[in-house]
């Protein structure tokens, strides 16, 4: 048998056929699903009168519409609480296993998954949601899915799918100190673009990956969707295990031992064939912080906004020209002189109980600028729980951050928390598109440590000044 990828090892023990012209049906392990994909799936099982194949397999949870303050209250938007409700009336009529809004597992879909045990190593997980790529952290082949497959999921759990390429993204040396793993992301995001990895898994290897904690590894997963790439892999180890042992819905016994042994054999090959290889020199990012309107708009914080016109490239001078006038920045403008209003510091990229002990550390016996609006968003209400028996709300708060329940927040502003036109934001989340975060707002995307310095400097700041 010839050396395999981990990303050949999973797609060939999931092929349940295969045709000649290179598609296969893909049997799919885990399905997640939120109130924003689901409705029209829902609608076309019960059009065509058929069931949920395996419920058990999914799990949902409401995310992208709840309400971050005055939850008591319920969903005051008419067509956020619709969203809802018709998930809770979908769940309960398919019987679908459902974390509701007012309970303790509630959170962002993405970090739950792997809060419960239900993302597990070797597993395909799909979910209709961009960033699923998050669960690759775990060695699971996990990307998001249109709505049309998500109904396709849940009547047949799984899908017609070509296999992807294998990129192999390679990180030698070490990080400086105070750099993270978002600022190795979006650095990879800037060497390559947004459009460098279409038609390729990623798969990321070397020392830094192999240091960072099960948190990081996630961040840098939870991004590579914003690299094109159809999902991102790094190979199970012990810091894995560790990690999963003992979730609520990982195995148990006899079968989490047997469950270990296959997990272990999930390492690419030493000779497997990769379509594409870059090596990373790690040791050369510094703190990462987008001046545009694309994640691949991104720099150092000591460098300074572009000019336009040392683009060669006719389209990228014009997308770039748009950008800076949407962002209303002039070239040559240094980055680290840059005012913000507001500083967003939650998401599936980085709300999760180590991004928040990062920040936290940034602030403690500090005051934020008083012409900055900030608030910290926990990832699920495990992750707020546990923040707050730590003290990590107590030093938000003293700082002169708000401390919300879990939800996506301001990443993507289908919800009460928005920025206005011109606003300017310091956000931790993954995507700085025109109106991601309200209609005209202006996003820096950036680590939560760098976002804690903006919000103390009342500008963008590099964190290792402080």
């Amino acid at each position: 048998m010839k050396p395999q990828t981990i990303f050949d090892k999973i797609w060939s023990n999931h092929i349940v056929n295969e045709n000649s012209s290179g598609e296969s049906i893909i049997y799919i392990d885990r399905h997640l699903i939120h109130e924003v994909t689901s409705p029209q799936a829902f609608e076309g099982l019960r059009n065509n009168k058929r069931k949920v194949r395996q419920p058990e397999m999914t799990l949902a949870v409401p995310d992208h519409n709840v309400p971050t303050t005055q939850r008591n209250q319920g969903i005051k938007d008419s067509e956020s609480k619709i969203q809802v409700e018709t998930l809770i009336k979908n769940c309960k009529e398919f019987g679908i296993p459902y974390f509701p809004i007012d309970d303790l597992r509630q959170g962002i879909v993405h970090i739950i998954g792997p809060e419960q045990g239900f993302t597990l190593p070797g597993t395909t997980l799909v979910c209709g949601d961009s960033h699923t790529s998050t669960h690759g952290a775990f060695g699971s082949l996990a990307f998001g899915i249109g709505t049309s497959e998500v109904e396709h999921v849940l009547s047949t759990q799984t899908l017609i799918l070509k296999p992807a390429k294998n990129f192999l993204i390679k990180f030698v040396g070490r990080l400086q100190k105070g750099i993270t793993a978002k600022d190795v992301i979006l650095d990879l995001i800037g060497k390559i673009g947004t459009a460098g990895g279409t038609g390729y898994v990623f798969e990321y290897v070397g020392e830094l990956i192999d240091n960072f904690s099960i948190e990081e590894r996630m961040t840098i997963c939870n991004m590579s969707i914003e690299a094109g790439a159809r999902a991102g892999l790094i190979g199970p180890d012990q810091k894995t295990f560790d990690y999963l042992e003992n979730r609520p819905l990982s195995p148990k016994g006899k079968d989490w031992e047997d469950a270990v042994k296959y997990w272990t054999t999930l390492r690419s090959d030493k000779d497997a064939r990769y379509d594409k290889v870059l090596e990373v020199d790690a040791s050369k990012i510094e703190p990462q912080v987008t001046w545009g309107t694309s994640p691949e708009d991104v720099a150092s914080i000591n460098s300074k906004v572009p000019d336009p016109n040392l683009f060669k490239n006719a389209e990228k001078k014009k997308s770039v020209e748009r950008a800076l006038n949407y962002m209303g920045l002039t070239p040559g403008q240094n980055l680290n002189d840059i005012d913000i209003d507001t500083v967003f510091i939650g998401s599936c990229t980085n709300g999760r109980i180590e991004d928040l002990r990062k920040a936290a550390k940034i602030l403690i016996g500090k005051k934020i600028n008083p012409a900055v609006r900030a608030f910290v968003v926990p990832g699920s209400g495990l992750v707020k729980k546990q923040a707050e028996e730590e003290g990590l709300d107590k030093i938000f708060l003293a700082s002169g951050f708000e401390w919300r329940d879990p939800g996506c927040s301001m990443c993507l502003a289908m919800n009460s928390d928005k920025l206005e036109p011109n606003e300017r934001c310091a956000s931790t989340s993954n995507r700085n598109f025109e109106g991601r975060q309200g209609r005209g707002g202006r996003t820096h995307l950036l680590s939560p440590e760098m976002a804690a310095a903006a919000a103390i400097k009342g500008k963008l700041f590099d964190v290792r000044k402080i």
